[in-house]
């Protein structure tokens, strides 16, 4: 059977969105291997400086600002996701 333009596909044509309760899970471990890796960076790395845009910063602050973006980006898409 052929589809008209702008109806809705059937409950049995819908593809599988993930539940609610599912996806916190997943972005409450990816927040947790957020924390455990910022941890990780913090520990082992130098108490070093390099010179950032003529300013002095400490080495152990540039990974963590990365593994920042990629949990600001985690939660970013969660927020979109409850839009949905």
């Amino acid at each position: 059977m052929q589809e008209l333009p702008g109806s809705e596909p059937r409950p049995d044509q819908m593809p599988d969105r993930k539940t609610g309760s599912e996806m916190d899970r997943k972005f409450w471990k990816a927040m947790m291997a957020y924390g455990i890796l910022g941890a990780v960076i913090w520990f082992t790395l130098g108490e070093g400086t390099i010179l950032a845009l003529g300013r002095p910063v400490q080495i152990r602050l540039i990974p963590l600002l990365v593994v920042g973006t990629f949990a600001f980006r985690t939660w970013v898409a969660r927020e979109a996701e409850k839009i949905r």
